[in-house]
């Protein structure tokens, strides 16, 4: 009997390990992060240039968001998908107040989250490492509670 518990828990652990997503995140100086170091949060991962209206629109509500609930579960991450220099970028966020985390990536229409069809496009990430949903378009601080609400009375 004690065996089966303890092969079931083996593949429970498995199974939870495997839905985390490997996906490396490029920090401004340079230096290597990854979505996984994130798992255990709901990780909002939005994807953004300083040229996109709509990004730079949604960026306060992106940030109010990650003020309230960044000590309780949930953060924002960015991923500024230009080749900007690090200054540059460093410069912006700062005249934005864009405390929350901002990695450089590729403009791509595909990553390891899905599909990437326009700017913005956000991602919701569970805390078990599995993408909930995505938006196409702007977001704001209330949709996304909305749908960890819905999601988490399930």
């Amino acid at each position: 009997m004690k065996l089966k518990y303890i092969v079931l828990l083996v593949l429970i652990a498995r199974s939870t390990i495997a839905l985390a997503i490997d996906m490396p995140l490029r920090k401004i100086d340079g230096t290597l992060d990854n979505l996984n170091d994130f798992k255990g949060n709901w990780v909002v991962v939005n994807y953004w240039a300083t040229w996109c209206p709509p990004c730079l629109a949604e960026m306060p509500d992106l940030q109010a968001f990650h003020d309230k609930y960044a000590n309780r579960g949930a953060m924002v991450i960015g991923i500024n998908a230009e080749n900007l220099a690090p200054d540059q970028l460093e410069n912006f966020l700062d005249s934005y107040f864009i405390t929350y985390p901002v990695y450089s990536g590729p403009l791509t229409q595909h990553s390891e989250l899905g599909s990437v069809p326009g700017l913005p496009t956000t991602f919701l990430v569970s805390p078990e490492g599995k993408v909930e949903a995505r938006q196409v378009g702007g977001i704001t601080s209330e949709m996304i509670e909305s749908f960890i609400n819905k999601w988490e009375a399930k």
